[in-house]
């Protein structure tokens, strides 16, 4: 099946994703299979992630949210946690120009309170130059966690209930997912993992439970405009039933 094309199966319209969301894996180990230093393994992750955000415009994907650092990671060594810092504000800095000519607005999802005065700044500046962009809503999720994202949801819904503003009895799925992450965008379709493992790490916990995931052994700098095609051509084939017949 051609992934340039709207096709009709059963009854069924398949057709692109409107959100995207990638586990961006696979930096470091793709260094060291090429004898090259760790940093080295993340710029090169740098460079696909501008190849994909160029193919999501070009295929019309509405949104892309890309797992940039995970709550986690701050358990790597300092000299790597403070060198993706440095990394993420160079980004910012430099790209949020080019975010703007091409219309795509960038929003920063994740508990930003640790990152240093410096780069809460750039996250600040770059998202409210991009903010009435449209063509594309790029989320970075950096010092997140799924289990985080609950969290602090719960806990905001609890400062409302303590406030009268939210009775307990009322709180449902709906009620909940006001106060997560995302909530205000489209819905997940496809979730796609680099490198070969086959977990979802804490990522999107809530935002994913029906999504449809596809997993590719490739490192995440060796993800190329063919692995993404693939990954499309294998959701356009699913028949997303959504828990129905």
């Amino acid at each position: 099946m051609k992934i340039n094309k709207i096709s009709k199966e059963k009854n069924n319209i398949f057709s692109y994703p409107n959100h995207i969301a990638i586990i961006m894996d696979g930096n470091r180990r793709w260094a060291k299979k090429n004898k090259k230093l760790n940093f080295l393994g993340h710029r090169e992750g740098v460079k696909t992630v501008k190849k994909i955000i160029g193919l999501c415009l070009k295929y019309n994907i509405k949104a892309l949210t890309l797992y940039a650092f995970s709550s986690e990671n701050w358990k790597r060594s300092s000299d790597e946690v403070t060198f993706l810092m440095n990394l993420f504000k160079e980004i910012l800095d430099v790209e949020t120009k080019n975010l703007k000519k091409k219309k795509i607005r960038l929003k920063i999802i994740g508990n930003k309170n640790k990152f240093n005065f410096n780069l809460q700044k750039s996250i600040i500046k770059a998202e409210n130059l991009t903010k009435n962009n449209n063509k594309l809503l790029l989320n970075i999720a950096a010092n997140y966690g799924g289990r985080w994202d609950i969290v602090n949801s719960v806990k905001k819904i609890a400062v409302n209930i303590n406030k009268g503003l939210l009775n307990p009895e009322n709180i449902n799925e709906n009620i909940i997912n006001n106060y997560i992450c995302l909530n205000d965008i489209f819905p997940v379709d496809l979730v796609i993992r680099t490198g070969g493992e086959y977990r979802i790490s804490n990522f999107l916990i809530w935002q994913i439970a029906y999504s449809e995931l596809y997993f590719t052994k490739k490192l995440w700098p060796d993800f190329n405009k063919k692995d993404f095609k693939k990954a499309l051509s294998s959701f356009i084939k699913r028949n997303r039933r959504f828990g129905g017949d």
